[in-house]
């Protein structure tokens, strides 16, 4: 499974990269706003960072005002993805800038229904945000399976970028279901490597080795 960080902060993504954890970058109009940068300067200084896809969304709501935002972000870099929400208007744009040639990220997934349009409007990556249905008592995992079994039936190559993750849990249920790529922030991405039992033995080590006087440097 593919790890996108969620984020506009252009350090923790350069650091997380470092380490071959980012395989691409989602951002979206509200975490550029965190940012405190303007989105098509943010935007290019990610992709010189990462090779990987750039998510950049469309501020736009009606489809043709979608398309020239898209092709605009599009000439940021080679490795933009269009990120264009799932309306009508959206798969219209998605339709229409996939056939230019540009990655199209179909965002505010919330149906295996709505997915499976945005398959057929030739998305690149569909987002199901998973967290935002559990937060209405749905099950966001449940709609990442039902994804992946009607994407699998029929031979779709739009891949499923889980988003909206929250917890570690989050992502071990989406490596386990198949999900392509999961999205996430990156305190979320850093906590896959904490467990209390490694705590535990590094601390039951350490004292060990301060026992007997021995250093390795």
């Amino acid at each position: 499974m593919k790890f996108f960080v969620d984020t506009a902060e252009v350090e923790q993504i350069a650091e997380l990269n470092a380490l071959g954890m980012v395989d691409g970058v989602t951002t979206n109009p509200s975490l550029i706003v965190k940012s405190g940068r303007d989105i098509i300067s943010v935007t290019r200084e990610i992709c010189s960072i990462v090779s990987g896809p750039v998510s950049a969304e469309v501020t736009a709501t009606e489809a043709e005002a979608m398309i020239a935002e898209g092709r605009k972000l599009g000439e940021i870099a080679d490795n933009i993805a269009v990120k264009v929400p799932l309306t009508w208007d959206g798969l219209k744009a998605c339709k229409s800038l996939r056939d230019a040639g540009f990655m199209v990220n179909v965002t505010l997934c919330f149906s295996a229904n709505q997915a499976l349009l945005a398959a057929k409007a030739g998305a690149s990556f569909i987002s199901p945000f998973v967290g935002r249905l559990d937060d209405i008592n749905l099950d966001g995992m449940a709609l990442i399976e039902d994804i992946r079994i009607i994407f699998d039936n029929y031979g779709f190559q739009t891949e499923i970028l889980a988003a909206s993750i929250r917890t570690v849990n989050h992502v071990l249920d989406c490596a386990r279901i198949g999900a392509d790529v999961m999205t996430a922030p990156p305190a979320v991405i850093r906590s896959l490597a904490n467990h209390p039992l490694t705590d535990k033995g590094l601390a039951a080590f350490l004292a060990d080795i301060e026992k007997t006087g021995q250093k390795i440097l």
